[in-house]
């Protein structure tokens, strides 16, 4: 398929997937399930978009409505959502994890005309206040509701329906999409995107992580999450993109195996998670001299990383010896893992420790860091592949400008940034300037090439009974980063004495090595009970401490017998923290943690810990 885009650019997302149409072989894939499960070519995609369009069209969606999505990562929700967009209509996706009442707050702002849904979710729509009758339930029906085989025989019934007009008839500045936000400091707020801002993005984040008809990608992210979104969704329209579905995160290994993508986008906890499994893998290795070889090449890898971090040139023969060991040794791993293939992997939406990005690049993986915000619909700074600085989160895209406030505020302003807060036009006017420019509430430096690094979130710094500015995620992250056994955990610090934390365990590593511990029960409180299981996450606290400041490093710690899941009380359905639930939810653990002496051990934590 060409790659080339019209001339001139398309003015809507509309337009560019039709052109898209016209360019790609028809026969060729362009949506999949992960496992073998339904396939759609570039053809039958857009001869279901069509039917769809008139489906909705029948079901009384027009212009200007919003259309909800409450599912899985599956090919009939990018269907159902393109197919929205070429009536002008704007389709956003509902977190699957969200409580009622969280639901509720999402559709009294957004008001859909209908809502998708996959069978499991029919419940918790209704219990928020939805209709019946305005739900259109997947794969098998609810009394009371439409069904998406319905929706199709609707489209194939409404022979009136002009579907060339009517998508000709959408414009740049109607709404896309709907991006509601995780919510940490409040009640999620509906981040308003049009075609022209998501264009913007479309065009931008090409130039730097290059992405073209010859790729492939899989979607495993919330498709609430906008992330998931462009990368899954509107640059493949528009670039011919092919998109895996994988409806469960936690079988991404499984998935990368099965479908070997050329780019490849997570969270850094999936890239500490494949790095410990690695690891895990080479240390188990029988034969020693593999094993060796292994650890070498890794070294010499390391190595040369190292030499260009500091902007030196490797010397031709370490560059001869890591081809040789690459072919002999790193080449297998990254196909054992499902990475051969891969031009680029992206990585954002949290802090990645440096260690875990520069196993990769000895690996031979390029992972390049990037920050984005619904605010700015996707990315707003990427490092292009080859030109990672450790720690930095990349130059500005093309388009948008970046400066820092007084107070060290990254500010933005360019054609990305969204237009508002759905029917919030205080807190609108709160993150955007009258001439444009964008708060984002993170501190961060920009060095004299335009790469930002950011600090933190201004408003979670914690500011220690002495007065020391502490950033509580540098500090979460080198405690995480030193073993995959540590999950969600919170540091705490704030008008205190001294730093402590309230740690989880992970959910995946820890239950995976109960039974090696001779636990039949994986239980948190069984776990975290453990004295096993608290001196490892002990070691790790000290490990993290190593790399901080002695300020920063923390005094004690507890481990929680608790597992923290997305959407939750203590993490946004995005893994952020909700610091002020955690706060109160656990304020007797946290008065524990300062009440003893300092020589006293903290229930949950190992002596000497």
């Amino acid at each position: 398929m060409p790659t080339d885009r019209p001339t001139p650019q398309p003015a809507t997302l509309c337009a560019a997937f039709q052109h898209t149409l016209t360019q790609a072989d028809e026969t060729a894939p362009a949506l999949r399930t992960s496992g073998g499960g339904t396939t759609f070519s570039w053809g039958e995609y857009g001869d279901t978009v069509r039917r769809l369009a008139a489906g909705l069209a029948a079901y009384g969606v027009r212009r200007g409505d919003t259309v909800a999505l409450m599912t899985a990562n599956r090919t009939e929700a990018t269907l159902c959502d393109v197919a929205a967009l070429h009536l002008g209509a704007a389709a956003f996706s509902v977190y699957a994890t969200l409580a009622p009442d969280q639901i509720t707050h999402i559709l009294d702002g957004a008001r859909p005309r209908l809502v998708v849904c996959e069978p499991g979710f029919v419940a918790a729509l209704t219990t928020a206040g939805a209709d019946l009758a305005d739900l259109v339930v997947l794969d098998s029906g609810a009394p009371g509701a439409r069904t998406w085989s319905a929706l199709l025989v609707a489209g194939d019934a409404n022979t009136g329906f002009d579907f060339e007009a009517v998508w000709r008839a959408v414009g740049p500045d109607d709404l896309a999409t709907l991006i509601y936000t995780s919510g940490t400091t409040g009640p999620s707020k509906g981040v308003e995107l049009t075609h022209r801002q998501l264009l913007a993005q479309v065009d931008a984040v090409p130039t730097m992580w290059p992405m073209d008809a010859t790729d492939s990608i899989i979607s495993f992210l919330p498709t609430a999450h906008i992330a998931d979104r462009l990368f899954s969704l509107y640059i493949p329209l528009s670039r011919g993109v092919e998109v895996t579905f994988l409806t469960d995160m936690r079988a991404v290994a499984g998935a990368l195996r099965e479908t070997r993508p050329t780019v490849f986008g997570a969270v850094p906890r999936v890239y500490e998670k494949l790095k410990a499994a690695v690891e895990a893998m080479l240390a188990a290795e029988a034969d020693q001299a593999r094993r060796e070889q292994a650890g070498q090449a890794l070294r010499l890898g390391y190595r040369i990383v190292a030499m260009r971090q500091r902007g030196e040139r490797a010397a031709a023969s370490d560059l001869a010896a890591y081809a040789e060991a690459d072919a002999a040794v790193l080449a297998p791993i990254r196909r054992l893992l499902g990475l051969d293939r891969v031009r680029w992997a992206g990585c954002g939406a949290a802090p990645v420790a440096p260690q875990v990005l520069e196993f990769f690049l000895a690996l031979g993986v390029e992972i390049c860091e990037g920050w984005g915000m619904s605010e700015v619909a996707g990315m707003g700074f990427l490092t292009p592949p080859g030109e990672q600085r450790l720690g930095a989160v990349g130059r500005a895209v093309p388009g948008l400008e970046a400066r820092l406030a007084p107070d060290g505020e990254l500010q933005v302003r360019g054609p990305m940034v969204m237009r508002g807060y759905r029917g919030l036009p205080g807190q609108t006017r709160e993150a955007l300037s009258p001439d444009g420019w964008l708060s984002t509430g993170d501190i961060a430096e920009i060095d004299e090439d335009g790469y930002v690094r950011i600090v933190d979130r201004k408003k979670e710094l914690l500011i220690n009974a002495a007065g020391k500015n502490m950033s509580p995620v540098a500090i979460e992250l080198a405690v995480r980063s030193a073993d995959p056994l540590i999950g969600p955990m919170v540091a705490l610090a704030d008008g205190r004495p001294y730093t402590t934390a309230l740690i989880t365990l992970d959910p995946d590593t820890a239950c995976s090595i109960a039974p090696g511990l001779g636990l039949a029960d994986a239980a948190p409180d069984v776990l975290a009970a453990d004295p096993r299981i608290l001196a490892r996450v002990a070691d790790a606290v000290a490990a993290g401490n190593k790399r901080l400041s002695r300020v920063e490093q923390i005094k004690r710690h507890i481990v929680l017998p608790y597992f923290w899941e997305a959407g939750g009380d203590e993490l946004t359905p995005t893994v952020k923290i909700r610091r002020r639930n955690v706060s109160a939810k656990y304020a007797a653990f946290i008065d524990e943690l300062y009440a003893a002496e300092m020589t006293e051990p903290v229930r949950g934590q190992a002596d000497g810990g």
